[in-house]
């Protein structure tokens, strides 16, 4: 018997079951594939190898601006697969050494709910009076005609092709949908996205999205908004992509398809409703604050409760959780929330958008910074893209917004800004290294400080005796 038993050895799962064992917990971690789960397998590792692949392609591509001259240079698919299924092993073997130097017991196979406290994998049972679900989720399926087609493929399929389809027709314009679109461009792909909703990224700043879509189209990369893909016709010359648009019929011909429109959570048999588990209308595990579901004891952390999808927000929970069990007060930052998309330029926020923060009332102060401004940009040449910085009228930065060069470094500072409720002035006082990246977020402070003085009230005029 254990204190602790965690499904699921994801960012969620084996992060919580890591500090459940610093906290004196015995723990046994049960994963039915490989530790790392998603993001480590199939996702954030694993497409940020072939981005590093795409990102050197243009560097090679556009190298004529540095006097270097570079002529009859070839992309090989299989190499850079190879590369990535070697970054992937080294990064799963690290972590599963974590595991073994910190104690942690783990069962390989499929667990079920035999009842609240005990489970089954295989043959086994195990019992442990709380047991904590970090399941994570999967690919969504969308109801398409023609989808059996072998050539349709979802994000975890797509991460094993072994050639550059010379056409992919991305459905879903997304995080995902546009990684692989931009990754897919540079390998040499002729790329269209088809976004069901009258925009891509439809979460982020309108600014920054409309930003991006100019970048994707300098690039060649096709977008349709507002598209309801219907059915895909295959031929011994590929598939033909056929959706509804409010021009009429659009068809697209395509060689390969990726599916990238949604995940839904991985709990089929698990055994959920033999224990009456709440979940919601698409499927999501219901918890309280402090992750525990209806049933005493069970816990949920991670993409299986829905929320933000993300990987550090999954290991953020698991901490939380299990500290939780251990009578240690702990909250995640929910407001600060950090999120990158690896596109070309690279996206990062966190905090409102400055239509959320209309939308919930706050006049907001706004500053911006070009890059084309910033002098390491420059010697970079790569000068795409702005810094925003978003305050209330109290001068509380509530959020940053970055597309640009290293946008996914950059967020940290407006991380930290946004979860210690600086103002204005507090990070505009931080000195930032000449020449950097990061001058950037100091103009753009420096921007939204000028906007409140700019904006300020007059001041009231003393009357004699005042």
């Amino acid at each position: 018997m254990h204190d602790l038993i965690v499904i699921g050895a994801g960012p969620g799962g084996y992060v919580a079951a890591i500090r459940a064992a610093q906290l004196g917990m015995s723990v046994l971690l049960i994963e039915k594939d490989q530790v790392g789960g998603t993001c480590l397998n199939r996702g954030c590792i694993p497409t940020k190898a072939y981005y590093e692949n795409a990102c050197t392609l243009r560097s090679v591509q556009h190298s004529q601006q540095f006097g270097i001259q570079v002529q009859g240079f070839s992309f090989d698919m299989q190499v850079a697969w190879q590369r990535k299924e070697q970054v992937v092993k080294k990064l799963v073997a690290g972590v599963e050494q974590l595991l073994k130097a910190n104690q942690v017991d783990m069962v390989r196979g499929s667990a079920s709910f035999v009842d609240a406290r005990t489970l089954r994998v295989g043959d086994e049972q195990y019992t442990a009076p709380r047991i904590l679900l970090a399941t994570g989720s999967q690919p969504a399926v969308l109801p398409i005609a023609g989808s059996d087609d072998p050539r349709l493929l979802n994000s975890d399929q797509i991460l094993d092709i072994k050639e550059v389809p010379p056409r992919l027709v991305v459905i879903g314009g997304g995080v995902i949908g546009l990684e692989f679109a931009c990754i897919f461009n540079a390998f040499g792909s002729q790329v269209t996205v088809l976004e069901a909703q009258s925009t891509v990224l439809s979460q982020l700043d309108r600014e920054i999205v409309k930003r991006l879509q100019v970048f994707l189209k300098r690039q060649g990369i096709s977008v349709y908004t507002s598209v309801q893909v219907k059915k895909l016709d295959g031929s011994s010359r590929g598939l033909s992509v056929v959706a509804d648009t409010a021009q009429g019929e659009l068809s697209i011909e395509a060689d390969l398809v990726l599916q990238a429109a949604g995940r839904q959570p991985c709990t089929v048999g698990l055994n959920l409703d033999k224990l009456g588990i709440k979940v919601d209308q698409r499927g999501f595990i219901l918890v309280d604050e402090n992750y525990q579901t209806n049933v005493p004891g069970i816990y949920a952390i991670g993409d299986v409760i829905g929320g933000p999808m993300l990987a550090h927000v999954a290991s953020e929970e698991g901490i939380s959780a299990v500290e939780g069990m251990a009578a240690h007060k702990s909250k995640v930052a929910y407001h600060a929330i950090p999120s990158t998309i690896f596109t070309f330029p690279e996206i990062a926020a966190v905090g409102l958008g400055e239509e959320e923060a209309r939308e919930q009332g706050i006049v907001p102060l706004i500053g911006k910074f070009n890059f084309a401004a910033n002098g390491k940009a420059l010697t970079m040449g790569e000068t795409d893209g702005i810094v925003k910085v978003i305050a209330n009228q109290d001068k509380q930065i509530i959020g940053m917004h970055v597309i640009g060069p290293h946008a996914s470094d950059l967020i940290l500072e407006g991380t930290l800004a946004v979860n210690h409720k600086l103002t204005l002035s507090e990070m505009r006082s931080v000195i930032h290294a000449h020449p950097t990246l990061g001058e950037a977020i100091k103009e753009a402070l420096l921007d939204a400080e000028g906007q409140a003085i700019h904006n300020a009230p007059p001041r009231k005029r003393l009357g004699k005796g005042e």
